[in-house]
């Protein structure tokens, strides 16, 4: 059968789903920057180095809506374009296993050029490597995917947090050594001085944590797959009285997990359970906060903007890391380290604003963001379609 394989056309798209991506990409933006700015959110000690009245009610409302939330927002996202794409390869009669393998290999491309060479604190890396598990449940029921997904979630939860709490008297120590070190190699002017300091970091953050990373990441992929088979998200009219519902439910599930423990110390040995159930909890609230928007005109209009971002979100992705090297480290504007939490939330709300006019700009006149058409033609094969039809143009 000689069908080929073709991106998906923007009659199709389903534009809450690009608004919740780009959602998504500004929760990372607003946790990231943190880890670009100082070391003590790798290291530990950020209460103690912002002691301010301001900043510890920046660092909490920070730690409570968005820590966790949007990686697993992204994360839940990326299973269900995943699952979409099934779909459409097979209606096409394309195989979809072989085309899936090079998408993800691609990714992991991208993965190891951003961490290595850019930041520490990549994702895109472990998407691919960890997606590439995805490929073992293609063919399985919803229900499985559920039943795989709670599994993984709960029992992970269950061992990690009795670890935790066992080792409670020796974990959330500040390193101070790692601290200095951090703030010499990335303060300096030398691009190897911080890509060694790079390196450190990410062994710090990321060795021997891949069976972690597959316990955070996989269960929040096959909720997304799931999500998508069951079509859920589809039809937000159709589907309304059930997405009040899931939307009630995730947002009490959501603040009893992630604002809860404050009332109890907000313990560091509970953080598995309040990262990885609350967050699942609050990303899922923000998805169907962001589907039942979809529901009115007005709701629409308010979340479009996001959908701009959404729609390159590799791109933005990022450019938001270029940008916070050249704002953060010797070889641009040296601030790291200087900039005060609640300073940074106010650089990230500039920034991604920026990022709104800029994707608008670009989707006006190009079919996809400039990374994204680079991932889309090196998985199709062929070189995609790139700029918009004259005509396209003056109707965007």
């Amino acid at each position: 059968m000689d069908i080929q394989a073709q991106p998906v056309k923007e009659a199709n798209r389903l534009e809450w789903i690009d608004a919740a991506r780009g959602f998504a990409i500004f929760g990372i933006f607003m946790v990231n920057i943190g880890t670009f700015s100082a070391p003590y959110f790798i290291y530990g000690g950020e209460r103690e180095a912002w002691p301010s009245a301001v900043d510890q009610w920046t660092l909490t409302v920070i730690d409570i809506f968005f820590q966790a939330s949007f990686y697993t927002l992204f994360s839940i996202l990326f299973g269900f374009g995943f699952q979409l794409m099934q779909e459409r390869l097979q209606k096409k009669g394309i195989r979809v296993r072989p085309f899936l393998t090079r998408r993800l290999l691609i990714l992991i491309g991208f993965g190891l050029i951003h961490a290595f060479l850019i930041w520490h604190g990549d994702i895109l890396l472990f998407y691919g490597s960890i997606g590439l598990l995805m490929l073992l449940f293609l063919k399985v029921s919803g229900r499985t995917l559920l039943i795989w997904a709670l599994a993984i979630l709960l029992g992970s939860a269950a061992l990690f947090t009795l670890g935790l709490y066992a080792a409670r008297d020796y974990i959330g120590v500040a390193f101070e050594a790692e601290i200095q070190r951090a703030f010499e190699k990335y303060q300096s002017s030398s691009l190897v001085d911080i890509w060694s300091q790079n390196l450190r970091d990410w062994m710090f953050s990321n060795a021997g944590s891949f069976l972690i990373l597959i316990c955070m990441l996989l269960p929040m992929f096959l909720i997304g797959m799931y999500l998508a088979k069951k079509r859920m998200l589809h039809d937000p009219k159709a589907s309304k009285p059930l997405l009040v519902k899931l939307w009630m439910v995730m947002l009490v599930l959501f603040l009893a997990l992630k604002a809860g423990p404050y009332i109890f110390g907000n313990p560091t040995w509970f953080s598995y359970v309040q990262d990885n159930i609350g967050g699942v909890a609050s990303a899922l609230f923000y998805i169907v906060t962001f589907t039942l928007a979809a529901v009115t005109d007005t709701g629409r209009r308010i979340i479009r903007p996001f959908g701009w971002v959404g729609r390159m979100a590799l791109s933005n992705y990022i450019l938001q890391s270029l940008v916070s090297v050249l704002i953060f480290y010797g070889i641009g504007l040296g601030l790291y380290g200087e900039v005060s939490p609640t300073y940074t939330v106010l650089m990230v709300a500039g920034i991604f604003i920026a990022q709104i006019f800029l994707s608008r700009w670009w989707m006006a006149r190009y079919r996809f963001g400039p990374l994204e058409w680079i991932w889309r033609s090196l998985t199709y094969g062929r070189k995609q379609p790139f700029r918009r039809m004259e005509r396209e143009e003056r109707k965007a």
